[in-house]
């Protein structure tokens, strides 16, 4: 297996990796320009960039990137630093870009209706893959959804035993009614997803809240939710209200910051008198 292989393979696994590839090179260095190494989310490394202190610096340097999720570039001087004098090298320069290697984010869009069509179809755009899911073969189908890596239409408990969300997955719950929005949420909070966004007003989410609470989901799960979902834009349109659920869903990816607060959360919700929906 080469390097590249590796590279997919990992992402297919959902996988965090950093790839550090000498860029430039000037005098005698323990390696040559264009060498990689891949460290591992485990702390394990593929290839070599030469070796020694320098190799340890850009091993530390890629476990910061894999975290951080944004490359960098690193300079060493072989011939200035102590460090680097090792009986290997006769002295140089060199310069290595260290990128993180991430799987392509996937969007799980739970509820097929009209907020769920054109929430698919704008993360398609924004280079999201499709999971597509609804207890509804008419609404979950090949036909509405061309472009959905799969599509999954079954009772919903028998849907979540078939779904493995990882730390590259965003959940989009916007179900047809109250109760299984609930139904959604209340497995969702038990993943490993980065992102989960419930639709749906103040009082609807309050109400779930409330009664995930009584059931004794911990606060700290419901406190990963973004709901209302989605950036307040004034919103009105199926095709206005995926708008602001992908943009928010862009935010968090890119670890920028979330325009809000969010009006509603956990803590209100334990002291709110609102009854659940029927």
């Amino acid at each position: 297996m080469d390097l590249y292989e590796e590279i997919v393979r990992l992402q297919r696994q959902g996988r965090k990796a950093a790839l550090a590839t000498i860029v430039h090179t000037a005098g005698s260095i323990p390696s040559f320009q264009s060498s990689k190494m891949l460290v591992r989310d485990d702390g394990s490394i593929f290839g070599t960039v030469g070796g020694g202190c320098v190799e340890a610096e850009v091993w530390a340097a890629a476990r910061e990137v894999m975290e951080e999720e944004k490359p960098r570039k690193l300079s060493f001087n072989l011939n200035a630093d102590p460090r680097y004098d090792i009986g290997l090298t006769c002295g140089g320069t060199l310069e290595i870009y260290i990128e993180p290697v991430l799987a392509r984010p996937t969007c799980y869009v739970f509820g097929a209706g009209h907020v769920g069509y054109f929430t698919a179809r704008v993360a398609a755009l924004a280079g999201f893959s499709l999971v597509v899911c609804d207890d509804r073969p008419q609404f979950a189908n090949r036909e509405r959804f061309p472009d959905a890596a799969s599509l999954h239409a079954d009772e919903w408990e028998k849907i979540f035993a078939q779904l493995e969300p990882n730390e590259f997955s965003y959940l989009v719950i916007a179900t047809r009614g109250h109760k299984d929005d609930m139904r959604v949420l209340r497995w969702a909070v038990t993943t490993r997803a980065r992102y989960i966004g419930l639709i749906g007003s103040q009082r609807k989410v309050l109400s779930i809240y409330k009664v995930l609470k009584e059931e004794g989901v911990p606060r700290e799960k419901l406190e990963r939710v973004h709901a209302p979902i989605g950036i307040e834009i004034g919103a009105l349109t199926p095709e206005e209200i995926a708008v602001s659920i992908v943009a928010e869903m862009i935010a968090v990816r890119r670890h920028a910051p979330v325009p809000g607060p969010k009006s509603v959360g956990p803590a209100a919700a334990e002291s709110s008198s609102v009854e659940v929906e029927s």
